[in-house]
């Protein structure tokens, strides 16, 4: 929930950066309730639609730690993304309503107007053509998930007419493994979920994931193998939050100026570190290649 206290209080180094920070791109502080309600509804922006309602409509990854993780008895939310949620909550003074969602259905329910915000989104060119997407949050290199006895550590080793590589379907990493593997046996599963099961019944040698993805799936099936990072060259894309694309700028410049100031400061990293342990993963296990 968000804070309604609007008493006078002491206000910390870092509220009144992130003060300077909404000043500078002309954002008033949030808006009263009473004010906000009046706001007219036609064609207004999605800053202006969160501020009226009160809501940040939030696009939730349903089991997708570190970053969303929803207690299936309390039905309560956390994880690195839903700590960085509160956070634009609680600057914009709202309330958070969290949607179900996948990585693929973000993209529907932000173009439909669904939800204001996806907080762990892959840019792409293709997905770009769609929605927006904001500065990233931190580079997510590839790794690969392979089963006992296959030591492959280089992109160029993958190629090889003998080696069966699973992906998900459509993924990055399905990209990255036909661009830089094209000779192997590669087979895109529908889903990641699918992936694993084809490394546990031996159906394939190995899998191409992104880091942390890689990590946890060792992590919950340990019998399908262990996870190393692929190198020369190190690849991978960012991570970004991703919003409805709108002639208002207003919402984007707020979410670029949030992320730069976060993640220049550390707290990105300290949020994605702190909910390591929702996925079981040891942060001294996150290979050196991954930098939040």
């Amino acid at each position: 929930m968000a804070n309604t206290d609007h008493k006078p209080k002491n206000m910390s180094r870092r509220d009144l950066s992130k003060m300077a920070a909404l000043s500078t791109l002309g954002l008033a502080l949030p808006l009263s309730s009473a004010h906000a309600k009046s706001s007219d509804k036609k064609g207004e922006s999605t800053l202006e639609r969160v501020r009226r309602t009160g809501t940040l409509r939030v696009a939730a990854l349903v089991g997708e730690p570190p970053y969303f993780v929803r207690d299936p008895f309390t039905k309560e939310w956390s994880g690195a993304c839903v700590e960085m949620a509160k956070d634009l909550a609680d600057i914009l003074d709202v309330d958070i309503e969290y949607v179900d969602s996948t990585y693929g259905d973000s993209v529907i329910q932000l173009q439909s107007g669904k939800v204001d915000v996806a907080l762990a989104l892959t840019a792409t060119p293709e997905r770009a053509l769609s929605i927006g997407f904001s500065h990233p949050t931190y580079l997510h290199p590839y790794g690969l998930v392979a089963a006992e006895g296959i030591n492959i550590k280089k992109w160029a080793d993958l190629n090889d007419p003998d080696l069966r590589i699973a992906v998900d379907l459509g993924s990055t990493q399905e990209m990255a493994a036909r661009r830089f593997a094209p000779d192997a046996k590669i087979t895109a599963f529908a889903s990641r979920d699918e992936v694993t099961m084809a490394l546990q019944s031996k159906k394939v040698d190995c899998a191409v994931f992104a880091a942390l993805l890689g990590l946890t799936a060792v992590q919950k099936n340990p019998d399908i193998g262990h996870f190393s990072m692929l190198t020369d060259p190190v690849l991978g894309l960012t991570s970004n939050f991703a919003f409805m694309k709108e002639d208002n700028t207003d919402w984007r410049d707020f979410l670029n100026v949030w992320m730069d100031y976060n993640r220049d400061l550390g707290q990105i990293s300290a949020w994605i570190m702190d909910s390591l342990e929702l996925a079981d993963i040891d942060p001294k296990d996150v290979p050196e290649e991954v930098v939040f």
